[in-house]
């Protein structure tokens, strides 16, 4: 089990990132609530990571915190929740606003969560109320300026790189590219654009 990674950020394109460990290249996939913690690229990070291994493929899973990890080991263990699922979960909603729609049932807004329907909104409540009553909340961990999309060539690959992040959370083209359109101001980030889309889609 790799339960830790400490490396420099080589590359990011939400959901995905490359950490170089020792010269090593780790492919990991994070959800956006860590992305907004992260230093530049070339800036050394240390991740807390779930490694999945299946027959057809090794997956790597890294978070910013401690919490963030066993939000999502717990969202495995819901019946219905894969690893695609619970990433999109803890990218789409923060933890902590996650974390009082369960324990508050509410699966009115679980619902708008994309993948998420009335069913498994309702098996998220029941599975993880007991599990999540003493989240403990990582607010007080300091963002990251992030230059993630700074260094690309032109505003249209930012957007085109906003989109494609939001396609790869489970949303639907026509409904990301409407949702970058409305908060981009043209001097956004593509993290930005992202974080202010997920906000308006939810």
């Amino acid at each position: 089990m790799i339960g830790q990674l400490r490396g420099i950020i080589l590359e990011k394109q939400p959901p995905q990132l490359i950490l170089d460990v020792n010269g090593v290249g780790y492919e990991i996939d994070a959800p956006m609530s860590t992305f907004y913690h992260l230093p530049d690229t070339g800036k050394e990070i240390i991740l807390y990571t779930h490694f999945i291994v299946r027959e057809d493929a090794h997956h790597l899973y890294g978070f910013y915190a401690r919490e963030e990890r066993a939000l999502f080991r717990t969202l495995l263990k819901v019946n219905g929740v894969g690893p695609r699922l619970a990433l999109t979960i803890l990218s789409s909603i923060d933890p902590n606003e996650f974390v009082r729609c369960v324990i508050n049932n509410d699966t009115e807004s679980l619902v708008r969560l994309p993948g998420v329907g009335k069913k498994t909104a309702e098996r998220l409540i029941i599975e993880m109320r007991d599990k999540v009553s003493h989240w403990q909340s990582s607010d007080a961990l300091p963002l990251a300026e992030s230059n993630l999309g700074k260094n690309k060539s032109s505003h249209n690959q930012i957007t085109q790189d906003a989109i494609a992040a939001l396609i790869s959370l489970g949303y639907k083209p026509q409904e990301a590219s409407r949702a970058v359109a409305k908060v981009d101001d043209g001097a956004l980030t593509s993290e930005d654009i992202i974080r202010q889309a997920l906000r308006e889609m939810v």
